[in-house]
Parts: structure tokens; C-alpha cells; sequence
């Protein structure tokens, strides 16, 4: 696995994917390293559980800009990689996002490795289109790892759809895997009165918000429910996570005259996300743009109603009415009539925790998660060995080469 973060280096969702996923493939027995980016006060190399890691130490210490590093990251990585790769040769190598698209392209040409991709998110998902350089320079570079991957995964209906239409790659080509959580991660012994009690009164509710402080994530427009859903239920909003729209959602908040109703906590560590989750009314996800939502699956999880925006992957899983509550995206009154919903209806809020509960128990969890990607893998492996056995054989033809993924790309064009 080639990561640009894994724990405790943790930027966004991918980190806490990599290290499920990874440490369940492991668990069914597959040997799994993880070449990451470094991070403050971790080793260089450790097993964490089954998995082995190995964080790049030798690259990126100083670096000017964003993209420089990101140029150096690769170079680290492929200095790990390349040295495991001769000590015990790889099946696979497992690319995720962007970032790392340098070093797995040339360890499935240097080692002659079937290359497995999973985006995560694209940047004109993210951006609501190309505008600039920088995000051309991004866009190619998404574009190449599709190509140059025999197969790509992503994490739900919405993604499939666009890659195939940013990237124009062929629906064959693409396996949906979704992303899961872990239930027990928020079963633990917890008194939550006295938590609560340091964040809100007793008759207060509380909605929890959890992710980036960017553009996409939609917390401005969750700020703007704000006033119609206090004026309705006296109610606390608790915000965690940091990003480059941090400052401008407390401008936004002393504007609204709401910054006693809400709280931004930063960052939090992992114990006391789990407290947060356990004390909330409704987790609010209002996205204008979201791959998939791994967000509403913990919120599920913690047996916590979800609202969220009816946009991206969140549709795959959250059924309205059913699992969470969906709301028009990008609209304030349409959010706030949706955590009120939550907020006033105890009834609905039970049905919501429990049938939310259930699918994510019986469905989105990550041993189910990783039996389904190492099926993906074992396809992949037989494939590529029968590619080489013909190879082998003298018989690649051009036929035989219609199995490849490049050719199947042509072919379906």
C-alpha cells in the first residue's frame, strides 16, 4: 500500500481507510506494508498489529512548496518500496489517491506489479471543476493513475459515475467497494453526564459536525441552519476538525450572532471523537460535495441519527427516513428542517439509530470491507499470472492482449 497518510498522521478520511483496510487484509492473511509520509514522534519502521509500516524519513524534511513535496514523498516512497520489494517481492501494489501515483507507476514497471488504484475523491469533484494550474496539474495526475491501473476501486455509485466521465474509464474497469467503520471501536464504558454537562445544558441538544474546514464540506451553510433550528430547539453545535475555512466560519458565526450556540473544538484526539459522538442528539454532515461520507457511517455506528445533504456517495447509504435524514444540499432551510426533524421527533430519532445501527453491523463493516477488496486482488493476481503464462508461451497475441488494462481501455472506447 502506497499512502500519503496513515495514523497518527491523519488529514482526512483516507487515513483512518488505509488502516482499517489494511489491518482487516492482514487479519485474513494477507501480508500488508504500508509506505506512508512521516510524522512527528512515530518510527521509522513498526508493526502496527499485523501490519507493517514504513514512514518516510529521508525526503521530506524541508521542502518549498506543495508540490515539491509531494514530488519528494514519491522519492521516499520508492526508496522503501524498491528495498522491501528485492527483500520479499509483492503480489501487488495498492496506490491510493493522487499523491502516490509517481512511485506506483514505476513499481508496477519496474517489478512488472498489477497496479490497483483507489480514488478516494477528484479534484474537480472537490473544486466543482478545473480553474487553475495547480488543479490541471491534479486532474493529469488522476487521470494517469486510472490509466496506468489494472483495476480502480472506489467507494460508491457516485464515484464510478465520475470517473467514468472525467476520465472516460471503462466501467469494467471499476469495482465499488464501500468504505465501512467498526461498531465496537464505540462500544467502551462511559459516564456521558458530566462530558455533556461541559458542553451544553441540560435542556440543550447537541449536533456534532466532524471533518475539513474547506469550501466542500458545507459547515457554512450548517452555520446558517443555526439561528431557525435554535429559535425552534435549544440546541449546541459542536464543531471538530481544522482547514483553511476556519477562520472564515467564525467571522461567519459572529455575523449570525451564533457563537455562543456553537463551538469549534479543532482537532480531537480518537478517545474523545468516541465521547463526542456518544453525547450528541444528530451528526450533521451538510457536504456540497462528498465522495462517500465515512462521517454518517461512525455517526451510525454510535447509534447517533445522521442528517445529511443529499449529494455524492452519501446517497449509496443514507436512505431517508430510514437510515438518516437527507436535506436538499446546499440549502440552510432545508437542513435545519431536517435536524429539527431529529431533534423533536424522539420516535424518529429511535428508528433512525436502530435500522442505521443494523446495516452498518451487517453491512458496512471493514472485515466484510476487506474480504471484498482481497477478492478484488485474487482476480487481479489471476489475470495477471495468466498474462504472463501466455507471455511465457509465445501465444500474447493481440487478442491475448485485449486482457490487459490498457488495451481493455481502447477496446471499450
Amino acid at each position: 500500500m502506497l499512502s500519503w497518510e496513515y495514523p497518527p498522521r491523519v488529514i482526512g478520511g483516507l487515513a483512518r481507510v488505509v488502516w482499517a483496510l489494511s489491518k482487516e487484509l492482514a487479519n485474513l492473511g494477507w501480508e500488508v506494508h504500508v509506505v506512508t509520509a512521516d510524522h512527528p514522534g512515530t518510527r521509522e519502521h513498526e508493526l502496527d498489529g499485523k501490519v507493517f509500516v514504513h514512514r518516510v524519513k529521508t525526503q521530506t524534511d524541508t521542502t518549498p512548496d506543495f508540490l515539491t513535496w509531494v514530488s519528494r514523498l514519491n522519492f521516499g516512497l520508492l526508496q522503501y518500496a524498491i528495498q522491501l520489494a528485492r527483500e520479499t517481492p509483492f503480489s501487488l501494489v495498492h496506490a491510493h489517491d493522487w499523491m502516490v501515483t509517481d512511485s506506483a507507476w514505476v513499481m508496477k514497471m519496474g517489478f512488472d506489479l498489477p497496479l490497483v488504484a483507489t480514488i478516494h475523491a477528484t479534484e474537480a469533484g472537490r473544486m466543482h471543476g478545473i480553474h487553475s494550474d495547480l488543479q490541471r496539474y491534479i486532474h493529469q495526475m488522476e487521470w494517469r493513475l486510472t490509466f496506468e491501473s489494472w483495476e480502480v476501486i472506489v467507494n460508491s455509485k457516485h464515484m464510478h459515475g465520475e470517473l467514468q466521465h472525467l476520465f472516460e474509464v471503462p466501467a469494467n474497469k471499476i469495482s465499488i467497494v464501500p468504505n465501512g467503520t467498526d461498531p465496537s471501536h464505540f462500544e467502551f464504558d462511559f459516564d456521558p453526564g458530566a462530558y455533556r454537562r461541559s458542553f451544553a445544558s441540560p435542556s440543550e441538544r447537541i449536533v456534532l459536525y466532524v471533518g475539513r474546514l474547506v469550501t466542500e464540506k458545507g459547515v457554512q451553510v450548517m452555520l446558517d441552519a443555526v439561528p431557525k433550528v435554535c429559535a425552534a430547539s435549544p440546541t449546541r453545535f459542536l464543531i471538530v476538525g481544522t482547514g483553511y475555512h476556519l477562520d472564515e466560519l467564525k467571522r461567519q458565526a459572529h455575523y449570525l450572532g451564533i457563537q455562543n450556540q456553537v463551538q469549534f473544538l479543532g482537532y480531537v484526539n480518537d478517545e474523545e471523537l468516541r465521547k463526542l459522538y456518544r453525547i450528541s442528539d444528530a451528526v450533521c454532515i451538510p457536504s456540497l460535495y462528498e465522495p462517500f461520507g465515512i462521517v454518517a457511517l461512525e455517526g451510525m455506528a454510535a447509534n447517533v441519527p445522521v442528517v445529511v445533504s443529499d449529494t455524492g456517495g452519501l446517497r449509496d447509504f443514507v436512505e431517508h427516513m430510514v437510515t438518516g435524514v437527507t436535506t436538499y444540499t446546499g440549502d440552510s432551510n432545508s437542513l435545519a428542517w431536517g435536524l429539527l426533524e431529529v431533534l423533536r421527533d424522539p420516535e424518529l430519532a429511535q428508528r433512525l439509530r436502530e435500522e442505521g445501527y443494523r446495516r452498518v453491523h451487517e453491512i458496512y463493516n471493514w472485515k466484510a470491507i476487506a474480504l471484498k477488496t482481497g477478492q478484488v486482488y485474487e482476480r487481479i493476481l489471476s489475470e495477471h499470472q495468466l498474462k504472463q503464462e501466455k507471455a511465457l508461451a509465445g501465444g500474447a497475441s493481440k487478442t491475448d492482449a485485449s486482457q490487459t488494462p490498457v488495451a481493455r481501455e481502447t477496446k471499450l472506447r
